[in-house]
């Protein structure tokens, strides 16, 4: 039984990557690095590859794009990768959350409880 959203074909991945398994050491890309495509597609490109120049005219997640494309995350950075050395997208990481003094998250415990 196949699972829903899940390419039971590895030839077809093998050849969607060229038979790499995994993007370069230096990939910047996780789940939730968003992508913003750099150029429009060109004549002749990869149907995935134009895939993702479309989905990523806004940023857009990595997780995001792999599930439009119904194609697994490792496969998906893979592609990504090709598009970022070919300077087609851009990587851009989400800012993280400035986290709050633990003495002032204690003194607003203290005031719940007090209520």
């Amino acid at each position: 039984m196949s699972r829903p959203g899940r390419d039971d074909a590895p030839d077809r991945l093998y050849t969607l990557t060229g038979g790499r398994s995994r993007p370069g050491p230096d990939s910047p890309f996780d789940l939730v690095t968003l992508v913003v495509a750099e150029c429009d597609p060109a004549p002749g490109m990869q149907s995935e590859h134009t895939a993702i120049l479309r989905l990523a005219d806004r940023p857009t997640a990595v997780v995001e794009i792999a599930a439009e494309l119904r194609l697994p995350v490792s496969i998906t950075r893979i592609l990504l990768s090709d598009l970022l050395a070919s300077g087609r997208v851009s990587a851009r990481h989400p800012r993280k959350a400035a986290v709050p003094d633990p003495d002032i998250l204690e003194q607003v415990l203290v005031g719940l409880r007090n209520l």
